[in-house]
């Protein structure tokens, strides 16, 4: 019974959080947003004190049921793991903790996360590295199948469906979560909670409060006969039935163990004072160099591909009335790279962001895209070159769960400066071609930009835009609506520190 509760507890949890990256509507995130934000790594990073709270009584309690029910990455680990075992009729066997590993891992996701070096940090992070997965490779599929009812409703009469854009936001991201997803269903495969008991910062930490969890799972030594059953069906491998010891800092309270002894030796229980032999503990917890090794390769692999993949995009081809193909738009060489409206500057956006690419799958103006620059390499920026950011959405920042973006008003958004706009004479074609142009100035939301004559002494002198950056919000309408190919002749400078005007 224990394990059918926790087996639909995790399922209805990876479902929902899924469809939270799958939402391209926004309206399951005011119903079911919560559960990003009761994930370990962003309560911490928000500074959520009450959900951090809940987490460790939590596990001081029962355990480390985080990871095997609120988790997104642990329970779809344990799907993959699932499959897998179909084709095993033993698939597992105890190992020792690799606890060089684990503490090693920790350390470094600590360091990397205060220095700043965030690209590193990220791919540590359970919860994002699922996110990214979700975003990346699932997404475009649930949009694929949107557009084909899309297309079907529409040849029946119906507008229930709309057709949106498919396209890769960054080949970098798509790249780390392609790989993250190969290497992680390789690891459930063939060892089950590989990942969550080697690398993993959420559970190591949360494995260390375990030790000392009230409920857990025990062996009456009475009733077992050492036949190893329940250490070939744990994923965790923490059970070694031949000294009758459990490494709770790794057992993830799946409760799979209890229904395969014949002997009805395990029961999840009220933990007892009885003490362990100490050659018990030491074996417990000794680490294999050979393991150690293999574990480590593993992470540098990714952290390698991270690193070294380029930065490229794929956009699809458009056309003008289905007539003239019109030249794909380019990204200007900004200074300034510009972040969210609510995260306040970039360096509070490196400090929490996580780069779960929640706020990216939310983003319905399609501005939002994760960054190739190394130092934040897949954490969200803005671009205009397929929408501007349009003062009455708020979106990203009622989804984050990290306060890397806070939540925003749509009236407090319209007066914060997140940008100025900067135009570029050469590419301007009131003076390239010679035609009258006034689009940035007739969609600019905060009326920041007017038309004024360039030459006053010529009567045929065409007009220019002039920028008022006071009031000027760096929304982005006047680059993305400005008629000049491959560069605009307006484009919005970031700025690092956020402006209230």
């Amino acid at each position: 019974m224990l394990r059918k509760i926790r087996l639909t507890c995790g399922i209805i949890c990876l479902t929902l959080i899924t469809l939270l990256f799958l939402d391209f509507t926004g309206t399951l995130h005011g119903w079911f947003g919560w559960l990003a934000k009761i994930q370990f790594l962003p309560a911490v990073l928000a500074l959520n004190v009450g959900v951090v709270v809940l987490l460790i009584i939590l596990t001081g309690v029962f355990g480390r049921i985080y990871c095997s029910v609120i988790c997104p990455l642990g329970v779809f680990q344990d799907v993959a793991a699932w499959i897998g075992k179909k084709r095993k009729k033993l698939p597992y066997s105890y190992s020792p903790a690799l606890s060089l590993l684990r503490y090693g891992a920790l350390a470094i996701f600590i360091i990397t996360l205060v220095a700043g070096v965030s690209f590193i940090a990220t791919l540590f992070a359970p919860y994002s590295a699922y996110g990214r997965i979700a975003n990346n490779l699932f997404q475009p599929i649930w949009l694929w199948g949107n557009n084909l009812f899309a297309h079907l409703a529409e040849r029946a009469g119906s507008y229930a469906f709309y057709e949106v854009d498919i396209w890769i936001k960054s080949l970098p991201t798509f790249i780390v979560a392609a790989a993250t997803f190969v290497i992680l269903i390789l690891l459930a495969w063939r060892n089950g909670r590989t990942y969550c008991n080697t690398i993993c910062p959420v559970g190591t930490v949360l494995g260390f409060l375990s030790r000392y969890s009230l409920f857990r799972i025990t062996i009456d030594t009475e009733k077992c006969n050492k036949c190893g059953l329940c250490a070939r069906h744990c994923k965790a491998t923490c059970i070694n039935a031949k000294e009758h010891t459990i490494d709770y800092s790794r057992c993830v309270v799946c409760m799979d163990c209890l229904g395969k002894c014949k002997q009805k030796a395990l029961s999840y229980q009220l933990r007892t004072t009885k003490a362990r032999p100490a050659k018990a503990e030491e074996n417990a917890h000794a680490a294999s160099s050979k393991e150690v090794n293999e574990a480590r390769r593993n992470f540098l692999t990714v952290t390698a591909m991270a690193a070294t993949a380029s930065a490229l995009k794929a956009q699809e081809k458009k056309v003008d009335g289905g007539l003239a193909a019109i030249e794909d738009k380019k990204i200007p060489n900004r200074q300034t790279p510009i972040t969210p409206p609510g995260s306040l500057s970039a360096r509070n956006m490196a400090a929490h962001c996580t780069a779960c690419q929640l706020c990216v799958s939310a983003c319905s103006n399609q501005v939002l895209r994760p960054s190739t620059n190394l130092m934040n390499l897949m954490q969200p920026e803005i671009s205009y070159e397929r929408g501007y950011c349009r003062p009455e959405c708020n979106d990203c920042s009622q989804v984050c769960p990290t306060g890397a973006i806070h939540p925003i008003t749509t009236a407090d958004k319209s007066s914060t400066q997140i940008g100025h706009a900067v135009w570029i004479k050469a590419n301007c074609v009131s003076l390239t071609d010679g035609v009258k142009c006034d689009n940035c100035a007739r969609h600019c939301p905060t009326g920041a930009i007017q038309m004024i004559v360039a030459e006053p002494e010529k009567e045929t002198s065409p007009q220019i835009p002039a920028i008022n950056t006071e009031r000027c919000i760096g929304c982005g309408a006047c680059e993305n609506l400005c008629p000049a190919r491959p560069f605009s002749a307006i484009y919005v400078e970031g700025h690092e520190r956020h402006r209230i005007i």
